[in-house]
């Protein structure tokens, strides 16, 4: 066995990656379904999907270009609130740069925005993340609008997309409420995403910025729930259980990583972390002919690090452990999705 000394932050069929601080250490080559000790903890790799990996996408969510803040919720709120130092590059830049940066190095066949590219939809908000994801990415690029990108009622990355790649469809859907924070999916949308399946003759899984309502642990039933309107979330369960090509949901929005099954058809929905503070995370799924790995990187150059670090005590003063609450178990940001039959 080998032996590192870091909390792991990542795990996959061939990688292990721990973090202590702004140390990280990896293992690399190893193998599928393998355990591994790791600070006197058994970590075991993933074990590899049937098949033939085909295809490797990378999303991100969260981003808020022109922020300067991070840890206010409103003008009451008691912190910590961290703020980079007076002539400092912005902590967006910084943090989606090392993200484009590391995604890139997968060359991925698809790169995906799940919303919230800005804090308040400006002009320089859009232009900043233009030349930080359309340069590198180009046509790869494939974007969605967050409730920060549509306080406003702006238009920009509006509306529902399909994505075709080798193994898998990805249906992006759009479940902003222009000028709210919360979300939804309306019964046209869910027969747009009906269609989507109909027409596919491979996996589909489904993308947006809102998290879904999910029964008793979604919280209370409500019209102001701070994800997906419980009717939508509804809707989308419904569907797939008639749907059984259609294997997850991922989300972004709540800034943290888990996973829960909806009620009726038991298939994941998916929370991913946000990039902009702690973790400072990114996505990728590897798409095997047998499965779709997920697999959560946290972002690892210094200057991420040291930016990321120091936001793990955001919110504090309000009772919130958000490092904990940020972060979320391991095995909720590293597993297999499985075919339905």
């Amino acid at each position: 066995m080998t032996t590192i000394t870091a909390a792991v932050t990542t795990v996959a069929d061939d990688l292990i990656v721990a973090h202590e601080g702004t140390r990280v250490e990896r293992l690399e080559g190893l193998k599928a379904d393998t355990q591994y000790t790791v600070d006197g903890a058994v970590v075991r790799t993933l074990e590899r999907p049937p098949g033939q990996l085909l295809a490797r996408i990378a999303t991100v969510n969260d981003l808020h270009f022109g922020e300067l803040e991070a840890g206010r919720l409103d003008e009451h709120s008691t912190g910590p609130v961290q703020r980079v130092p007076d002539g400092a590059e912005p902590y967006p830049e910084v943090m989606n740069r090392t993200a484009a940066a590391e995604m890139l190095a997968i060359d991925p066949v698809a790169v995906i925005v799940k919303g919230d590219l800005s804090v308040d939809g400006r002009p320089e908000e859009w232009a900043a993340f233009e030349a930080c994801y359309r340069e590198p990415f180009g046509k790869r690029l494939h974007v969605v609008r967050g409730n920060h990108d549509s306080y406003h009622h702006q238009q920009h990355y509006a509306g529902d997309s399909v994505i075709e790649v080798d193994g898998l469809t990805v249906a992006l859907l759009d479940t902003t409420i222009p000028g709210e924070t919360t979300g939804r999916l309306d019964p046209e949308q869910i027969d747009w995403l009906d269609a989507v399946c109909a027409a596919s003759d491979q996996p589909v899984m489904a993308m947006g910025h809102h998290q879904q309502w999910v029964g008793q642990q979604g919280g209370r039933r409500s019209d102001t729930y701070f994800g997906l309107h419980p009717d939508g979330s509804d809707l989308l369960d419904q569907l797939a259980v008639r749907r059984t090509d259609l294997i997850a949901y991922t989300a972004g929005h709540t800034h943290r990583h888990r996973v829960r099954m909806m009620n009726e058809s038991r298939i994941p929905t998916i929370e991913i972390g946000c990039t902009k503070d702690f973790p400072g995370t990114w996505a990728e799924y590897r798409v095997y002919e047998g499965g779709v790995m997920q697999v959560v990187h946290r972002m690892s150059s210094p200057e991420a690090l040291d930016w990321s670090e120091s936001c793990r005590t955001l919110y504090a003063a309000d009772g919130v452990d958000y490092a904990t609450y940020a972060l979320g178990p391991l095995h909720e940001r590293c597993f297999n999705v499985a075919l339905r039959s």
